[in-house]
């Protein structure tokens, strides 16, 4: 018979690759990789370790979202930010579900030196459902466990015709089928010619196939996702979300894997998926921090001009950008709106802004005039 799931491969587990046809991606995520580590070796601490928080609640929060799971977002931070020891905003806002969370994600990038177990495994899978889950009961989870005999299959559409996308590998034996993934996973990290992003992307691809747990295999795929490119970069500080990427792209997420699980154990086309996930993570990562120094170097050069506070608030919008932010600069009538001053008062501010070399106007004039942030030259600050 021919083999319907890539774990019924004569050849399985031995994935090969096309190297030629990888390198040139591999090379850029190498590249990318060690430009944001440069970048963020020249943020400040303080600013640092707000960096490496934001990054790790998306990594957390939009894991879930791949699932379908919409977490509370200011208990993950207020989990997070304990643990890093940050001020926290809301601290009396953590429950079960976000301290597991937190304390699965931190173990994983942080204490990215020690081995991956089984043990350890189930430790994860223990945090990833806290036993005040009273939903478990109902789906018959078993928590910290390898999942039952049943067959594992994912599965969509009608009760009465489902679509099997995929079926992972029978129950029998599946002890075995782990410790060679976790044995490959321990010595791959030493394993000459093995680049350590492919391996994280081979890690990814061999145990979601496995999906040797009732519930969770996706996201704990994905925390093995962050231990192994924190190994890689031999460094626990991370500022990029991989599971953000892989969001924005679900449906090729899914795809991919499908098409992959059926296929031989040339896993070529799921590492170039993986690969251009990587790199979009990365450039996303750096803009996010080439925005954050650009901040600091602003407050630097105008920290003695003597600005109110109406002024830097609207100046703090403008620098933050993002969905509150005015991508095509601020009129008058918005700063007025935002500042909550008399439209002589915006007018007034403004030009003082302009004088002191905060704002530079933009092409257009009368009532369309429009301002936005002028970065001070590097050589300035």
């Amino acid at each position: 018979m021919t083999p319907r799931w890539i774990w019924q491969q004569p050849d399985w587990p031995n994935f090969t690759w096309n190297v030629e046809r990888l390198a040139p991606l591999l090379r850029e995520c190498v590249q990318a990789q060690g430009r944001l580590m440069g970048m963020a070796s020249s943020v400040g601490s303080s600013l640092s370790a707000q960096s490496e928080l934001d990054a790790l609640l998306q990594n957390i929060v939009t894991s879930s979202a791949i699932e379908g799971e919409q977490l509370n977002v200011g208990s993950v931070r207020s989990s997070l930010a304990r643990r890093l020891g940050l001020d926290l905003v809301d601290g009396d806002r953590v429950s079960q579900r976000s301290e597991g969370l937190a304390q699965l994600m931190l173990d994983a990038t942080r204490h990215f030196a020690e081995p991956l177990t089984l043990d350890r495994l189930l430790d994860w899978h223990e945090w990833l459902f806290p036993e005040q889950d009273g939903d478990l009961a109902a789906r018959a989870i078993r928590v910290g466990a390898l999942r039952g005999d049943e067959p594992m299959q994912v599965v969509s559409g009608r009760l009465d015709k489902p679509t099997v996308h995929f079926e992972a590998p029978p129950r029998p034996g599946l002890e075995r089928q782990l410790e060679i993934f976790l044995d490959w996973f321990e010595s791959g990290r030493s394993q000459a010619g093995l680049d350590p992003l492919l391996r994280a992307g081979i890690a990814h691809f061999w145990f979601v196939t496995l999906h040797p747990f009732d519930d969770g295999n996706g996201r704990l795929t994905r925390t093995i996702t962050d231990l192994a490119l924190a190994q890689g970069e031999a460094q626990a500080i991370r500022f990029y979300a991989m599971s953000a990427s892989i969001l924005e792209d679900r449906t090729g997420y899914y795809r991919v894997l499908e098409t992959s699980q059926k296929a031989t154990t040339d896993v070529t086309e799921w590492l170039e998926w993986f690969l251009q996930t990587l790199l979009r993570s990365l450039q996303q990562a750096m803009t996010r921090i080439d925005s954050v120094l650009g901040k600091a170097r602003f407050w630097q050069a105008h920290q003695t001009s003597g600005l109110s506070a109406e002024q830097t608030k609207v100046l703090n919008r403008l620098l933050d950008g993002g969905e509150r932010g005015f991508e095509h600069g601020i009129s008058a009538a918005q700063y007025q709106a935002v500042a909550k001053v008399s439209k002589a008062t915006a007018t007034r501010h403004l030009a003082d802004l302009l004088d002191k070399g905060c704002l530079q106007r933009l092409p257009g004039g009368g009532r369309s005039t429009r301002y936005q942030i002028r970065y001070p030259d590097v050589k300035d600050s």
